[in-house]
C-alpha cells in the first residue's frame, strides 16, 4: 500500500510538470469538392482555440492535405508528411476507397482515425479509429420503421452503386420479415429516367432512392420527366442532406418526399456557427467561401469531431503525461497514446450538431435522433423524428403527416357520406322490414365505399342530400346540393354520378374518377320500320350488279363469236340428205344471249354446245353462276328478314337543325353548364333552344318519363343512359358522346382524405373489380340484361362488294380467254385441212372469217366449201369447184 502511494504521488507530480504541448497538430485531409467541409475543420478548431473552455493551455494546429480519390500512392505518402510533421489524429477523408487505405495505416501505427462520412461497414473494436456518422444497421432500422409507419407494401429501391446495396442490406434483411415485395434497379450507366420509366410501367408508387447527394436533384428531375412526380408517388431518400437541395421544382406536385436529417437545426451553436460563418472565413483568408443555407451534415460532423478529440485530448492529459508523436511509416514505432486517447473519446457525451454525441464500445453512434423531413407548399419541414435510443419510441411523428402518408390512416374514422336516390348508384333497398342506417341503401357506390373502407380501414354513414341536387353555385356565390354539403362540414365526402368540372374542383377536391363516361342523346326507339320495292337488290352493292350485266352481255358475245369460229357448231339440219350441202348454226346472237340468261337463271335452254370451245365456255359460265346465285341467295334471306329503322335524330347536329323534337338535361349539374358555357356553334346553338324552351327538367325520370311519350331528347351521361335501355327497350342512345368527364369523390380542400381515396381507386381499377361492380348493377341487378341490342340493326349483314365476289369474275375472264383460244385452234385446223388446190390456207381462212361473223345461221357460199364435205370425203381436190352465189345470206349454206 505504501509503495502504490508513492508511485500515485510520484505520478501526479510528473503530470503536473508535464503538460501538453502548446502546440498540438491534427491532420484533415480533404477532397477537391470538400471545401465547406474543410471550412468547417477550421471554424471548429477557431472556436476551440478561442473559447478556451477546453485545452486551456494548448493551441490545436491544423495541418491539411488535399488528396484525390482512388489515388492510394500519393494518399500514402501524405498521410506519412503528416505524422511525420506531429499529427497526432487524422480527419478524413469523407469517403471513397481511399479511406480504408488512410485507415489501414492508422491502425498500423496506433494514430487515432476520426471519419465522419456513410460507409458500407461496421467498425469493430480493434481498430484505431470512430466514425460519427450512424452506422448503416441503426440507419436501416429507422427506414424499416418509416416504411411501417408509411403503410408501403409494394415498393421499389434504386441504388447507384454496389456501395449502395451493401449499405441498405440490414434494411433488406429486415423486410424479409414483414412480406413486403421489394423490386431492385441499379442506375449504372443508364439515364435515370429510364429505371423510372420501367418503374412507372410495373405501377409501383413508392420508391427508396440510394444516391449520392451530387445527384439527388438530377434523379428527381427525371422522375418528373416521366410523370413520376405526381400526388399518388411517396419517395424515401437514404441521405441526411436532402435539406441542403434545392427542391423549388417539386414542392407544389403534391409528391411524398421524405427523408432523415441528422443535423440538429435548434442548437443555438448551430446558429451562432452560421451567423458567423462569413467572418470567421475571412479570418481564415477564405473570402471566397460563400455562407451555405444549410449546413451538410459531414460538416457538422467534422465540428463535433474536433470537439470530441479536444475533449479526450483534456482528460487524458488529466490522467496521464504524454508525448506528441513523431512517426514515420518506415519504422514499426507506434504511438504508445494512441489507444489511449480513442479510449478516452468512447465514454465522451455531449450535444453537439449533430444533436447528443455519445458512444458504444465499438465507437458507434448510438443515441441520435434523426428528424423527419418532408417537402410541401413552403419547403422541406420536419414533421416528426425518429431515436436510436433504446429508452424512447424509436418513431414519433405528427398526426397530420402520418394520416397524409400512412395508407392506413382512416382506420377507425367514421366518415359521413352525402349522396342522391339515383339507380343504379344508390336506391332505397326494397325490404319488408324496415331498415335503418346503411341498410336503407343499396348500389354501385353502397358497394364502392364498402371497397374502399375494406382498404382503409374506416366506418361510413350513409346521408342523402337535402335539396336532392348534385352541386352548382347560386348567383349569392353560395353552393348548393352534394358540393354545399360537404363545403359546410354536413359530409365528409360526397358520392354518386358526380362529374368533375373546373367549377366545383375550385370549390372542393376530387380523387381519381371512378368512372368515365360523356354527355349522350337519350332517345325513344322509332316503330315504323323502312321497307323498299326494290328490296331484292339489296343482297349486291351496285357495282355488282353493273359487273354481273356486263358479264351477262360479254359471255353471250363471246360465246356467239366462238360459236361461229368453231366449225363443230356447224351441222346439216337434214342428215340424210346428203346431197344438200346446207350447214346449220344454233348460236346465233340471239340464242347466245338466250342460252346465257337461262343457265344464269338455272332455267336451262334446249340449245347444247358442241364444241370444246363453246363447252368451255358454259362451262365456266355454269361455275360463275354458282357462284353469284348461291351468295345472292345466302344474302336475301339476311335482308329480307332484317329491315332498316330509320331515326329521324342520328346525331347533336341533327338534333340543332331541327326544331320539331324538343330537347332538355337536369336543369341543375354539370350537363346544363357544359351547354351553357361551351364555344362549339352547335351546343350553343342547342343552349339557347334550351333556354327559351326551358326544356330542363327536375331529375333523371322525368327527362326519361317525357323521352317514353315521344318527340322529346334527352341529354345525360352516357353512364346511365347505358343502364336505362337496358331496361326499358323503347329507350335508345342516339349518337356519340358530346364530350368526355369522369365520376369523382368529392372532400374538401386539402383534405386528407382524398390521396387515400385515390389510391384505393386506382387498386380497384387494376384488380378489376370497378368492373365487376359495374356489369353487376347494370347488367345483371335490378332487370338488367332484359332487353336485346336492337341498335345493331342490319349492320351486321352488309351488302356484298366486289371485293367479296371479284374472284368469280376472274375465273370467268380466264375461262373465256381459254375458251377463244380453243376455239382458234379449230378454226386454224379445219381451214388448213379444208384449203383447195388453187387456194392458200390464208385465203381460205379469210373466206370461212367471212362467212363466220355474218350474224346467220345459213348461207349460200361461193368458193367457200362444205365442211361436212371435207369430212366425208377425202378426194376434195377431184370436186368441181362450185358457181359462187352473190347475194344476201339465207338461213341455209346451200352448195
Amino acid at each position: 500500500m505504501l509503495i502504490f502511494i508513492i508511485q500515485l504521488i510520484v505520478h501526479q507530480f510528473i503530470t503536473c510538470v508535464t503538460p501538453l504541448p502548446p502546440i498540438i497538430r491534427i491532420g484533415g485531409l480533404f477532397g477537391a469538392n470538400d471545401t465547406e467541409q474543410e471550412l468547417a475543420f477550421h471554424l471548429a478548431i477557431d472556436r476551440i482555440n478561442s473559447d478556451r473552455n477546453i485545452l486551456q493551455s494548448s493551441t490545436l494546429v491544423p495541418e491539411i492535405q488535399r488528396i484525390t480519390d482512388g489515388d492510394s500512392f500519393h494518399t500514402n505518402k501524405k498521410v506519412c508528411s503528416l505524422l511525420a510533421n506531429g499529427a497526432i489524429a487524422l480527419f478524413g477523408p469523407l469517403g471513397g476507397q481511399t479511406a480504408l487505405h488512410v485507415q489501414s495505416i492508422c491502425d498500423a501505427l496506433e494514430i487515432p482515425h476520426i471519419e465522419c462520412h456513410s460507409n458500407s461497414r461496421d467498425m469493430m473494436s480493434d481498430h484505431i479509429s470512430i466514425n460519427l456518422y450512424p452506422k448503416p444497421s441503426s440507419l436501416s432500422r429507422a427506414y424499416v420503421d418509416l416504411v411501417k409507419a408509411w403503410g408501403w407494401k409494394v415498393f421499389a429501391i434504386v441504388y447507384e452503386d454496389n456501395h449502395g446495396i451493401v449499405r441498405i442490406q440490414d434494411f433488406l434483411k429486415e423486410a424479409q420479415q414483414y412480406d413486403w415485395t421489394i423490386k431492385l434497379y441499379q442506375f449504372s450507366d443508364r439515364p435515370y429516367r429510364d429505371i423510372f420509366w420501367e418503374i412507372k410501367m410495373t405501377k409501383v408508387f413508392h420508391v427508396i432512392i440510394d444516391v449520392n447527394r451530387l445527384n439527388i436533384f438530377t434523379v428527381l428531375k427525371h422522375a418528373q420527366q416521366v410523370g413520376m412526380m405526381t400526388e399518388f408517388q411517396s419517395y424515401l431518400i437514404t441521405s441526411l442532406d436532402l435539406q441542403t437541395i434545392n427542391l423549388e421544382d417539386f414542392k407544389f406536385a403534391k409528391t411524398k418526399i421524405t427523408s432523415f436529417r441528422l443535423v440538429d437545426s435548434t442548437n443555438p451553436e448551430l446558429y451562432s456557427l452560421m451567423t458567423d460563418w462569413t467572418q470567421l472565413a475571412s479570418k481564415r483568408g477564405l473570402n471566397n467561401a460563400s455562407k451555405p443555407t444549410n449546413l451538410l451534415t459531414e460538416s457538422a460532423l467534422l465540428y463535433d469531431s474536433v470537439k470530441l478529440l479536444a475533449t479526450a485530448l483534456q482528460d487524458l492529459d488529466q490522467s496521464q503525461s504524454i508525448t506528441m508523436p513523431s512517426i514515420s511509416c518506415q519504422s514499426d514505432n507506434q504511438w504508445q497514446f494512441g489507444t489511449s486517447l480513442m479510449n478516452y473519446m468512447r465514454p465522451i457525451t455531449f450535444r453537439g450538431l449533430t444533436g447528443l454525441v455519445d458512444f458504444d464500445q465499438f465507437g458507434h453512434r448510438s443515441s441520435f435522433t434523426l428528424d423527419v423531413m418532408t417537402i410541401s407548399d413552403d419547403g422541406l419541414q420536419k414533421i416528426g423524428y425518429w431515436s436510436g435510443s433504446q429508452t424512447l419510441q424509436p418513431l414519433n411523428i405528427s398526426d397530420e403527416w402520418r394520416d397524409n402518408f400512412s395508407y392506413m390512416s382512416l382506420a377507425n374514422q367514421t366518415l359521413i357520406v352525402t349522396t342522391i336516390i339515383n339507380p343504379p348508384y344508390c336506391m332505397l333497398r326494397e325490404s319488408s322490414k324496415t331498415k335503418y342506417g346503411n341498410d336503407r341503401f343499396e348500389g354501385y357506390i353502397v358497394d364502392l365505399i364498402d371497397e374502399l373502407s375494406k382498404l382503409l380501414g374506416f366506418k361510413y354513414k350513409f346521408k342523402t342530400v337535402d335539396d336532392n341536387k348534385y352541386g352548382a353555385k347560386n348567383e349569392t356565390g353560395f353552393w348548393n346540393g352534394l358540393i354545399g354539403e360537404v363545403l359546410n362540414g354536413k359530409a365528409d365526402i360526397a358520392v354518386v354520378d358526380l362529374t368533375i368540372t373546373s367549377k366545383r374542383a375550385e370549390a372542393v377536391d376530387f380523387t381519381l374518377p371512378f368512372m368515365n363516361t360523356g354527355i349522350s342523346i337519350l332517345f325513344k326507339k322509332p316503330t315504323t320500320k323502312v321497307t323498299t320495292l326494290f328490296s331484292f337488290l339489296s343482297p349486291f352493292s351496285n357495282i355488282v350488279w353493273v359487273y354481273v350485266l356486263a358479264a351477262y352481255v360479254g359471255v353471250s358475245s363471246v360465246l356467239f363469236i366462238v360459236g361461229r369460229l368453231s366449225p363443230y357448231e356447224w351441222d346439216n339440219p337434214h342428215p340424210c340428205r346428203n346431197e344438200d350441202f346446207v350447214l346449220e348454226n344454233n348460236f346465233s346472237l340471239t340464242n347466245s344471249f338466250f342460252f346465257t340468261i337461262g343457265s344464269l337463271m338455272q332455267q336451262g335452254s334446249d340449245l347444247t354446245p358442241k364444241a370444246m370451245s363453246t363447252r368451255a365456255i358454259a362451262a365456266i359460265w355454269y361455275f360463275f353462276t354458282l357462284i353469284m346465285i348461291s351468295s345472292y341467295t345466302a344474302n336475301l334471306a339476311a335482308f329480307l328478314t332484317v329491315e332498316k329503322v330509320i331515326s329521324p335524330i342520328e346525331s347533336a347536329a341533327d338534333l340543332a337543325s331541327q326544331s320539331s323534337i324538343e330537347y332538355g338535361c337536369l336543369a341543375s349539374g354539370s350537363t346544363r353548364a357544359f351547354f351553357q358555357e361551351s364555344n362549339i356553334s352547335t351546343f350553343k346553338k342547342m343552349w339557347e333552344f334550351m333556354k327559351n324552351r326551358d326544356v330542363f327538367v327536375d331529375s333523371n325520370d322525368i327527362g326519361k318519363q317525357r323521352v317514353e311519350k315521344g318527340n322529346y331528347a334527352y341529354l345525360m351521361e352516357s353512364a346511365s343512359i347505358e343502364y336505362s335501355v337496358e331496361r326499358d327497350c323503347n329507350l335508345t342512345q342516339v349518337g356519340g358522346l358530346l364530350d368526355t368527364k369522369g365520376y369523382g369523390i368529392a372532400t374538401r380542400k386539402n383534405s386528407k382524405y382524398r390521396g387515400l381515396l385515390s389510391q384505393s381507386i386506382l387498386k380497384l381499377q387494376e384488380t378489376g373489380r370497378l368492373l365487376m361492380l359495374k356489369e353487376k348493377w347494370w347488367k345483371q341487378k335490378k332487370g338488367g340484361g332484359k332487353c336485346t341490342d336492337d341498335n345493331k340493326k342490319s349492320s351486321s349483314v352488309t351488302a356484298l362488294k366486289i371485293d367479296n365476289v371479284g374472284g368469280v369474275f376472274v375465273v370467268l375472264l380466264g375461262g373465256l380467254s381459254l375458251a377463244f383460244f380453243v376455239a382458234i385452234c379449230e378454226f386454224m385446223w379445219r381451214s388448213r385441212k379444208s384449203t383447195a388446190g388453187c387456194e392458200t390456207m390464208c385465203e381460205e381462212m379469210i373466206n370461212d372469217l367471212k362467212f363466220s361473223f355474218a350474224c346467220q345461221s345459213k348461207s349460200k357460199p361461193g368458193k367457200r366449201k362444205s365442211y361436212e364435205d371435207n369430212v366425208n370425203n377425202s378426194s376434195y381436190n377431184t370436186l368441181s369447184q362450185p358457181q359462187v352465189i352473190r347475194g344476201q345470206f339465207t338461213n341455209k349454206l346451200d352448195y
